[in-house]
């Protein structure tokens, strides 16, 4: 299916004036309420509203993409909204969100509909596009061109090399708490640097339905180094005895050429998988878990 067979005319809102963060993802709600795609706002704004204090889903560059899976949710949809003068939202980079898209999905949402989710994602990340979203006057506008981007840039099979700069071999692994975009955008971010340093990477995704570009036993063996950008729980202990940079997704999202630098520099450190395999994502989790209880 299309990204924009999750996405009704009803649910798009353009020039809009939210006073601050919380209004404006009661007003994504309430777009997808009109649209008939959610069931309970109550509860769907419950769990976005939980999804951001693991972090604020404000990116740089004025977009937002709050999130959320429940079962409150019908189908997986998306509504948008434009705020051309911009909205606080706790951005990463401390600028307001301009456009915001909130993506909804039930809990067992269906493998192809997730994915379409996550290459929506994986689009926003081109300024250009959002900026063309930004300008937008109608609904229709809005599809054509979300339509038009997916078009061009077609299927993306992942990468089929992992040698970087200097014949060193690089590796990582994605995750957010949803899965719903956050480690999709990462793993673009990663990509987009990496050709800009002339260094390829395989990127290994953890989504909301599983795993995407899931990394080979022979393509860990062979890496030289591993970025684990991870805010949840995933198995890590793979990468035993490997020289590893250990983040948070949002790291990758917004800083991905410090992490390469990193590598090149030689700030690594060599992980140990111990026992009960409490990878770093396990740490990352407990710790959000605690500060935000």
């Amino acid at each position: 299916m299309k990204i924009t067979d999750y996405i009704s005319k009803k649910s798009i809102a353009l020039n809009v004036h939210p006073s601050d963060k919380r209004e404006a993802i009661d007003m994504l709600i309430d777009l997808l309420m009109t649209a008939g795609t959610i069931k309970d706002k109550a509860a769907v704004r419950r769990d976005i509203l939980a999804r951001e204090t693991q972090g604020s889903t404000g990116l740089a560059n004025g977009l937002a993409t709050p999130h959320a899976q429940n079962n409150f949710v019908k189908k997986p949809s998306v509504s948008v909204i434009t705020v051309p003068e911009g909205v606080p939202f706790d951005s990463v980079d401390g600028k307001p969100a301009r456009l915001l898209m909130l993506f909804a999905a039930p809990d067992k949402a269906d493998d192809s509909s997730l994915t379409s989710l996550g290459r929506l994602a994986v689009i926003l990340m081109d300024d250009e596009f959002k900026e063309n979203l930004i300008k937008a006057q109608t609904p229709d506008e809005i599809i054509k061109l979300i339509d038009a981007k997916e078009a061009e840039r077609g299927k993306d099979d992942g990468e089929t090399s992992i040698v970087g700069a200097e014949g060193k071999k690089i590796v990582a692994v994605t995750a957010c708490p949803t899965g719903i975009s956050s480690s999709f955008m990462a793993r673009e971010s990663l990509k987009k640097c990496a050709e800009k340093l002339g260094i390829n990477v395989r990127v290994e995704v953890y989504g909301a339905a599983g795993v995407y570009h899931a990394l080979t036993e022979e393509e860990i063996k062979e890496a030289d180094a591993v970025i684990i950008a991870v805010s949840r729980k995933v198995p890590l202990a793979r990468f035993d005895g490997k020289p590893v940079i250990e983040t948070v997704v949002g790291t990758a999202i917004r800083k991905p050429e410090q992490l390469f630098e990193r590598i090149k520099n030689g700030h690594t450190q060599i992980f140990h998988a111990v026992e009960d395999d409490e990878s770093f994502g396990d740490k990352i989790f407990k710790k959000l878990k605690s500060i935000f209880s």
